[in-house]
């Protein structure tokens, strides 16, 4: 018996939702990374503002992407906050090959190259993997 269960709950009841509202993305220079990923997402920067010294939002399609300096979970440490060494985000598109000359001429790190005709793998400023896949 689950936890939940015990407690007398059941999964109709269950308060939380079944969807990703956001995925936080840890930096180290938010205006950095605020210019980089507005290259990389089509966003103007001056669209997408610095709130509380730390927090970029950038709205997709799905879940929010949230570029944070963590302050709370190890920004203020030497090197900031751990960057994510898997892949946190796939992003998709409908031409795999312009997508990568595109990542390419942005000067990020690749990671792979096209795997199995379907995705490849960069880096962001601060060495978080991201993933680009064949739609």
């Amino acid at each position: 018996m689950s936890k939940y269960a015990e407690l007398g709950g059941t999964a109709s009841s269950n308060p939380i939702r079944r969807k990703v509202a956001s995925v936080f993305i840890p930096v180290q220079n938010i205006e950095r990374s605020r210019a980089w990923y507005c290259r990389l997402l089509g966003f103007e920067e001056s669209e997408r503002d610095i709130l509380f010294g730390h927090i970029c939002v950038l709205p997709l399609e799905g879940a929010d992407v949230i570029l944070d300096t963590m302050p709370k979970w190890g920004g203020g440490e030497p090197g900031g906050a751990a960057a994510i060494g898997t892949p946190v985000l796939m992003l998709p598109t409908p031409d795999l090959e312009a997508s990568l000359a595109y990542v390419d001429a942005l000067g990020a790190e690749r990671v792979t190259d096209i795997e199995d005709g379907h995705w490849f793998v960069f880096k962001d400023p601060d060495g978080n993997k991201l993933m680009i896949c064949r739609e």
